[in-house]
């Protein structure tokens, strides 16, 4: 339904802590082998330890690792070493000025940043999926700091998504809840967000 619609890329949501969308590594690898070439696709993982993403890609066999959490065991080098052609996107929750920081010292080791709405210090940590919108101001800073393609995600819908384009100027777009009515992709949200990205 998605890639009807025109996404040019699928989010396939691996275990999370929270939010919506996750399936099992079994339907994601299902996923990425049928859809077309020309479409990406994004395997989300939770996991902080380079060995283990490298297992799951494996598994899943995606053509891109979204690292929604911090890389806190191997590195960006070792991911790159084990997969060859799979590109690498690291995920920022812009929760301030800090951020900036942050996707600055990352941003050479990976192909794109992502920036969304989460929280990986809460208890319970909030990777993706929240529905909340962060600091757009923000999010044009990291986008001048940074030299590599610039992902915008958190609280993305139909009736902000012009507005987001306008004032982050991203390379692309990452929508999960605001397509959603009831945790399900809600195909009249997707065909009136197109709409408006298209025109």
């Amino acid at each position: 339904m998605a890639i009807e619609h025109g996404a040019a890329a699928l989010g396939l949501v691996s275990a999370m802590p929270s939010g919506p969308g996750v399936i099992s590594e079994e339907q994601i690898a299902e996923i990425a082998a049928t859809v077309p070439p020309s479409i990406g696709t994004f395997l989300l993982t939770a996991l902080q330890d380079a060995e283990s993403i490298i297992a799951q890609q494996r598994r899943c066999r995606t053509n891109t690792v979204q690292i929604v959490d911090r890389l806190i065991r191997g590195s960006y080098k070792d991911l790159r070493r084990a997969l060859p052609g799979i590109s690498l996107v690291q995920v920022v929750h812009v929760t301030g000025e800090e951020s900036i920081e942050e996707a600055a010292a990352v941003a050479a080791q990976v192909d794109a940043i992502l920036l969304d709405s989460g929280n990986s210090k809460l208890a319970t940590k909030e990777l993706g999926g929240t529905g909340r919108r962060h600091d757009w101001k923000l999010s044009r800073r990291i986008r001048e700091r940074i030299e590599v393609p610039l992902f915008l995600a958190g609280g993305l819908k139909p009736d902000n998504v012009r507005d987001a384009v306008q004032t982050v100027g991203p390379f692309g777009l990452d929508i999960c809840s605001g397509v959603r009515t009831d945790g399900k992709p809600d195909e009249e949200k997707l065909r009136a967000l197109f709409a408006i990205l298209m025109c």
